[in-house]
């Protein structure tokens, strides 16, 4: 049984030459070596054992035993190499998988497993000659190639074979991220644009070559070739969405109202484009509408249409602005979109809950206050905003309650602190407590006269 739970192991999880080279344990030894053989094999599986229950100190015995028996079996070399790498014996390891590979130099999974190591060491240069090995086996070693090529600060040679994977496979995020990265390193601005055209000439129908071209573009301050570039891909692709993303900006500064207003529709209107961009868009749209009001109505009707998709800031935008016009209404019903979407955050939370006493939806405001003070406990003006809307339900005792207790986390804020004392001089009064009433009303007109 034993030996043929060992052949099971040594043919699926270990390497298949190993079974070329071996004993066959089912033979009857005809000679004395047979004993030879048996103890190879009885040490070689408890090795196997002991790693599998992490006893990789006994494991290492086991294999050494094997060694003082038969040292030709690369198998033994690599299971040794194995187990040092989980104590962390690298020297070891790599010793042990080196005469590993130095018995089988083709076997991909040695190799594998000396080049772990020296990742683990930071050994970069012995692991660009592996991984270089590697290479024949699986192309996915390239891009391992490349990452030390990086590391080892040789830039022409990752270049390279970036542009081989390329070629070879399509372009695709984690090598852009790569070339990226060496650009970055080496400030080649010029190789990156070339690249870049180089793919617009090769496949002019590709959105995202386009867009990052005029990213870089931009980047570079170079908006003349960003804007032609924005323009060749609409000529390319008429009915592309994405275009609009760079399209708006650039008619904005050039005071193109009306096309700026027309890509900005076709970016909040897109089912293609990430909610996030349409924020920012959104934003843009609002800031402009602030410096032409002419066009308020446009904003009107795109918001309309996507308020379900916007994030919590831009009904927060939305809201600011509203309440700049005086348009107390709207600019509740966007702080209560934005809080739906962005509930953590203080300050669409202070605005929607000062909006809402301001519309004397009081019953709303003890709700928002009992959720946020679970988030904020220790912000003055939610406990204020309580206090008010218990007076205004007449519920005074639990205004005294909230307003006694929010008014110790005011800090250098006379006029909130005189509110404090006013509701809550409100507050006694309606429980006829007249003489406490009298004195948090004279406390408030003695910090009012302190200012």
């Amino acid at each position: 049984m034993k030996t043929k739970i060992l052949l099971f192991i040594l043919g699926i999880c270990l390497v298949p030459q190993f079974l070329t080279a071996q004993v066959d344990f089912n033979k009857t030894p005809d000679d004395d070596l047979g004993n030879v053989e048996d103890m190879f094999q009885e040490y070689f599986f408890e090795a196997l054992k002991q790693k599998g229950i992490e006893n990789y100190d006994r494991a290492i015995k086991a294999l050494l035993k094997c060694l003082e028996l038969d040292n030709t079996k690369a198998v033994v070399y690599f299971e040794l190499g194995k187990n040092y790498v989980k104590l962390k014996n690298f020297g070891a390891a790599e010793e042990a998988l080196k005469k590993a590979i130095s018995k089988q130099p083709e076997n991909e999974w040695f190799l594998d497993e000396l080049y772990g190591v020296y990742y683990q060491i930071n050994d970069y240069d012995k692991a660009l000659k592996t991984v270089k090995q590697l290479v024949k086996f699986h192309p996915d070693y390239k891009e391992d190639l490349v990452s030390l090529y990086i590391r080892n600060k040789k830039y022409k040679a990752a270049l390279k074979v970036l542009d081989e994977l390329d070629s070879q496979l399509g372009n695709s995020k984690s090598r852009d991220a790569m070339r990226n990265q060496i650009y970055n390193a080496t400030g080649d601005d010029k190789d990156r644009i070339e690249n870049l055209k180089d793919r617009i000439a090769n496949n002019p129908y590709n959105e995202s070559n386009y867009l990052n071209l005029i990213y870089r573009y931009s980047e570079q301050g170079k908006k003349d070739k960003a804007y032609e570039t924005a323009k060749r891909l609409l000529k390319q692709k008429p009915n592309s969405h994405l275009v609009h993303l760079a399209l708006y900006k650039f008619y904005l500064d050039d005071n193109k109202a009306q096309e700026a207003i027309a890509s900005m529709k076709k970016v909040l209107t897109s089912v293609k484009i990430k909610p996030d961009a349409k924020a920012k868009v959104l934003n843009d749209f609002v800031a402009f509408v602030k410096l032409k009001p002419e066009y308020e109505a446009d904003l009107l009707e795109v918001t309309t249409l996507v308020s379900g998709e916007n994030n919590g800031k831009s009904h927060a935008e939305l809201g600011q602005y509203y309440l700049q016009k005086g348009d107390k209404i709207n600019a509740l019903k966007q702080y209560q979109l934005a809080f739906e979407k962005e509930g953590n955050d203080f300050n669409i939370i202070k605005n929607l809950i000062l909006l809402q006493i301001d519309a004397k939806q009081y019953a709303k405001v003890i709700d928002l206050a009992k959720t946020v003070l679970e988030i904020y406990p220790s912000q003055p003006i939610i406990y204020l905003a309580n206090g008010v809307a218990f007076n205004y339900l007449n519920r005074p005792k639990d205004a005294i309650d909230t307003l006694e207790m929010g008014v110790d986390y005011v800090i250098d804020n006379k006029q909130m602190e005189a509110d404090f004392y006013k509701q809550l001089s409100t507050a006694y009064k309606m429980t006829n407590n007249i003489a406490k009433s009298k004195t948090f009303a004279k406390k408030a007109e003695q910090v009012l006269n302190k200012q």
